[in-house]
């Protein structure tokens, strides 16, 4: 674990962007950005246009490690290159923003008002590859839709016992624990949620350190214990379909959490603007989320 990294991490202001988006989210995010399913052809293609699009704003002059902490990664993305280096190993050599990488393989079927992830049977071998690129941490995600305790558990469950597994391998994992933001149980969800996390980071080791990444609360400064408690490295917040405007005003109320946006950080990037549209389009959106992560 690279300590130099954790404490970038751990003690400046910043927020982290989530790059992320996989095989289901891809073409929604593709034709979002102006590249619409007629302008390629298979996955292979498809994640070429994806690449092409994180490069851009990889690369952009706006996107580096005053204002962006960490980056979260495909894995796709991870086996690619930015200028003729790993990308994992661009952002952080070039760009001092620390790589992470998304590892889970998405959701099961909804049991009990949630979706825990599906098997991660390469895991193991995965996470050493990811190491042997230069990624400090990983990120998975799971979906609450209900205030179901069963459900929640089952989450919380699978989320601790993988971030075991991640943890033997030396990473430090991002655990993704998303509520719905249109669930009509939100804040019990929420209140069941902040519990159950709550009693298994008290089970984990003093040298065990974790990220949770959480959905923006109703009652501002709800996770505030998740916050202030010493496994956990940071509480970074997903947009969840908020748009930047609400989900900046939502983080700002939310004292010591900070962003990981993925829709929100690229809302109004185009593929057909100038670079240097494209860069001011950028700089706005990076600015306004880092002064919302810095309250």
């Amino acid at each position: 674990m690279n300590e130099e990294q954790l404490q970038k991490l751990r003690d400046e202001n910043g927020f982290v962007a989530a790059l992320d988006q996989s095989g289901g989210s891809t073409p929604k995010a593709l034709a979002l950005y102006g590249v619409g399913e007629d302008q390629y052809s298979g996955d292979e293609e498809m994640f070429s246009r994806m690449h092409e699009m994180r490069t851009r704003i990889i690369t952009s002059p706006s996107f580096d490690g005053r204002r962006v902490l960490g980056a979260i990664l495909f894995e796709d993305t991870m086996d690619r290159q930015v200028e003729g280096r790993d990308t994992a190993e661009y952002l952080w050599d070039v760009k001092q923003v620390v790589p992470f990488l998304k590892v889970d393989k998405g959701l099961a079927d909804e049991v009990d008002g949630a979706q825990v992830m599906k098997p991660m049977p390469g895991l193991d071998a995965l996470l050493e590859r990811a190491t042997t690129k230069g990624v400090i941490g990983t990120k998975m995600r799971s979906v609450i839709k209900l205030a179901n305790p069963a459900g929640v558990d089952a989450v919380v469950d699978q989320q601790h016992e993988v971030g075991r597994q991640i943890l033997g391998a030396g990473l430090v994992p991002i655990l993704e624990p998303e509520i719905d933001i249109h669930s009509p149980e939100k804040a019990e969800a929420e209140a069941l949620l902040k519990a159950a996390l709550a009693s298994r980071l008290d089970e984990l080791a003093d040298s065990q350190q974790v990220m949770l990444k959480l959905t923006l609360p109703e009652e501002d400064g709800f996770y505030q214990e998740l916050v202030d408690h010493p496994r956990v490295v940071r509480v970074v917040a997903l947009s969840g379909g908020y748009t930047r405007e609400e989900a900046n005003a939502r983080l700002s109320r939310n004292k010591g959490v900070i962003a990981s946006f993925s829709r929100a950080l690229t809302e109004g990037l185009s593929f057909g603007q100038s670079d240097e549209e494209f860069d001011l389009a950028l700089d706005a959106a990076i600015q306004s989320i880092y002064e919302a992560s810095a309250t």
